[in-house]
């Protein structure tokens, strides 16, 4: 059952890149809440302020006006190394081109995870089979096809056991099959771990899973 406690909120958030009359309002006064157990999809065209918006919502970025929570902690008045803590004890990213190390198996990509998270190694082998990637789990990168490498990449994301996914465009680079396939994946992890996942897209197929949409342009919540 969907908590009520939201996992991040964001209110009044502006970021603007710039000053005078040069300055480029990325976000304009969002208004965001997610609850934990709710997937929600992000949508806009390309340069409508989702992956800001992303990075502000991950504390990767510093709004210009407004504040955010993460579960319930204020990100504003934290240090960059408080900021750093906070994300390697509650978030975990996916990016659209997987970022996996090339020399590493997924095995050692997820160890790695963990490694830098301060969790024991031998859990890898448990969130490799989460993603159902157990057989594949001694393969490199360059060994595995698109839908394998993002789900490696979900598994390092959840190394640690992060409260919150936060994903950007985790199904661009993927056929319709595998992209599915991963949005299922990120669905689940949701409704049946009870994690918040934010997922950035473009891709109208992927919308109907989400429990809610939220489009964006130029920098503002659209509904």
């Amino acid at each position: 059952m969907m908590s009520m406690k939201p996992a991040i909120q964001a209110e009044e958030v502006s970021l603007i890149y710039g000053q005078g009359a040069t300055a480029v309002h990325a976000l304009d006064r969002v208004d965001l809440s997610l609850a934990s157990g709710e997937m929600l999809a992000l949508m806009g065209p390309s340069g409508s302020g989702k992956t800001s918006l992303l990075m502000v919502l991950g504390g990767l970025l510093r709004p210009t006006l407004g504040r955010v929570q993460v579960q319930g902690i204020a990100l504003d008045p934290l240090s960059e190394t408080e900021r750093a803590r906070l994300r390697l004890s509650h978030m975990g990213f996916v990016f659209q081109h997987y970022n996996l190390f090339p020399a590493l198996t997924a095995l050692e990509n997820v160890q790695l995870a963990l490694e830098l998270k301060g969790y024991p190694l031998d859990g890898a082998d448990t969130l490799l089979a989460e993603v159902g990637l157990a057989p594949r789990r001694h393969g490199y990168p360059r060994q595995l096809s698109g839908g394998e490498k993002q789900r490696v990449a979900i598994a390092r994301a959840l190394a640690g056991d992060p409260s919150i996914l936060l994903a950007d465009e985790p199904t661009a680079a993927l056929d319709t099959e595998h992209g599915m396939a991963v949005v299922e994946l990120l669905r689940r992890i949701a409704r049946e771990e009870g994690r918040a996942v934010v997922m950035v897209t473009h891709d109208p197929r992927v919308t109907r899973m989400a429990d809610r949409v939220v489009s964006i342009a130029d920098g503002r919540i659209l509904q």
